[in-house]
């Protein structure tokens, strides 16, 4: 499921990179930016889903999610948002476990060997 929660987020994403953009920039990053993310987590996401490039994969989305804790949810006056801070610290280890996990039988990286 660590694969399918930023495919989905990123397919949802789609429908309004707008106000994505906008969002992103609330946090100091450039708007222009809206459209490598939305394709970074759709690809992150299906790469992590089909077993291919799982290390790099994970690791990116472990740093993307501290990345993302830190610049949009590290608001210690509100508890909202500090749920979403530890969240996104807690998909970070998921992934880096995931990174040092070996690669499942039906994987795209077990296959290639």
């Amino acid at each position: 499921f660590l694969g399918l929660l930023f495919l989905v987020a990123g397919l949802g994403k789609l429908g309004n990179v707008d106000g994505f953009a906008g969002y992103m920039a609330s946090g100091g990053i450039p708007a222009f930016l809206a459209w490598p993310a939305v394709l970074f987590e759709i690809l992150a996401g299906a790469a992590i889903i089909a077993g291919f490039q799982t290390r790099l994969a994970a690791l990116a989305l472990a740093a993307f999610c501290v990345v993302t804790a830190v610049l949009y949810h590290f608001v210690p006056a509100d508890q909202m948002q500090m749920t979403q801070f530890l969240k996104n610290l807690g998909l970070a280890g998921g992934y880096l476990l995931l990174a040092n996990a070996r690669s499942g039988a039906f994987s795209v990286d077990a296959r290639k060997g």
